[in-house]
């Protein structure tokens, strides 16, 4: 069939073209950074979509329409959900929002701040407090010994 004769829909429907990006079921927490990260993220998707609508030729660039679409509504949901945690001075042990440095048994040091799943870079230094690290991690004080993938770290730092 001549695409001449192929009924065009809305931008919304083209929006279904890309799966939408997977929500956690994990509280949202943020850290105060974290919050600002997803306003920007929701606002810079706001933007696209707009860009995106004023191009007006949607079936020209159905990407772009389909990616700023599922972002927005990825970004809203994430800018809806999220639940500021700030950190408890009162506590030593490890929490949300702490960097941690521990010691290896390979004699290797490692330093990661706890952070929301939307923060979370582990090349940048930062896991999510979800992750099997943080998990491990949450709870102990300077001086303990947690199991980290399958070998045993010392914390020597909460920062």
């Amino acid at each position: 069939m001549s695409v001449a004769f192929t009924k065009e829909g809305d931008a919304e429907a083209f929006a279904a073209d890309l799966p939408d990006r997977p929500i956690s079921t994990q509280p949202n927490l943020v850290t105060a950074e974290g919050l600002a990260m997803i306003k920007a993220e929701f606002a810079a998707a706001r933007a696209a979509y707009a860009a995106a609508q004023a191009a007006g030729g949607v079936a020209e660039d159905r990407t772009a329409m389909a990616r700023a679409t599922r972002d927005l509504r990825y970004w809203s949901a994430r800018r809806g959900t999220a639940q500021p945690v700030e950190r408890d001075e009162s506590r030593t042990s490890v929490q949300f929002g702490d960097t941690v440095t521990f010691d290896r048994e390979d004699g290797r040091t490692q330093t990661f701040r706890i952070v929301g799943e939307d923060e979370a870079d582990p090349a940048k230094g930062s896991v999510s407090y979800v992750s099997p690290l943080a998990r491990a991690l949450m709870g102990k004080s300077v001086g303990d010994t947690a199991v980290v993938a399958g070998g045993e770290v010392e914390i020597v730092a909460i920062a």
